[in-house]
C-alpha cells in the first residue's frame, strides 16, 4: 500500500488516498488534517521545525503502531533532508482525530488542524493505519515553491510513459 495527501486542496475536500500499489487502484479516499501553523482552510505553510505546528512535505516511510493521546497512531519517518527529516524527533505521527470529520467541517468550514499531524477521522483512522503500518510509502504534496525548487523528481508528462515514447 502506499498514500498520497495533496495539501494543495483545501481541508473540506477528500486530499488522503491509500493506494494499492500492485493494482494501481485508490481503496479509498478520505479527509486529512494539517498543522495549525500551516493554515486556514488551505495549507500554505510547511516546515520540519520543531514548534512550527506546520505539516511537512514530501516523501516518508511509515513506522510502527502504537497507542497514544488519540489512540492508534502510526510512526512517520521524513526521507528528504530540510523537508520533513526531523518528523519523527517532532512526533509527527498519523493519528485519528475528532477534528478530522465531515461534521467539523460543516461546522466550522474546515477541518480542526493538528500540530503538524495529517490526522483523520476516527471511524477510517484504524482500518487505515493498519494498512500503512511498518513499511508503506507517504508521499505528502503541497504548492510550496522553495519546496518544489528544492525537488529533482522533475517535471514529467504521460507522453513518457507512452510505449511508443520509449522505443518500445
Amino acid at each position: 500500500m502506499l498514500a498520497l495527501i495533496d495539501y494543495s486542496l483545501p481541508s473540506t475536500r477528500e486530499r488522503f488516498w491509500l493506494i494499492d500499489a500492485h493494482s494501481g487502484r485508490v481503496q479509498r479516499s478520505e479527509l486529512v488534517t494539517h498543522g495549525q501553523g500551516s493554515g486556514d482552510v488551505r495549507a500554505t505553510r510547511f516546515s520540519n521545525v520543531p514548534g512550527s505546528h506546520r505539516s511537512s512535505l514530501g516523501l516518508f516511510v511509515t513506522g510502527e503502531k502504537y497507542t497514544g493521546r488519540y489512540g492508534p497512531s502510526l510512526r512517520l519517518h521524513g526521507l528528504e533532508p530540510g523537508s520533513n527529516d526531523a518528523a519523527y524527533d517532532r512526533a509527527i505521527v498519523m493519528h485519528a482525530a475528532g477534528y478530522a470529520t465531515e461534521k467539523h467541517a460543516a461546522r466550522f468550514g474546515r477541518l480542526g488542524r493538528s500540530l503538524g499531524c495529517p490526522a483523520l477521522a476516527p471511524d477510517v483512522a484504524p482500518e487505515v493505519l493498519d494498512a500503512l503500518a511498518d513499511g508503506a510509502a507517504l508521499f505528502v504534496y503541497g504548492d510550496d515553491p522553495d519546496w518544489l525548487a528544492r525537488q529533482s523528481y522533475g517535471p514529467c508528462s504521460t507522453a513518457e510513459f507512452r510505449p511508443e515514447s520509449r522505443g518500445d
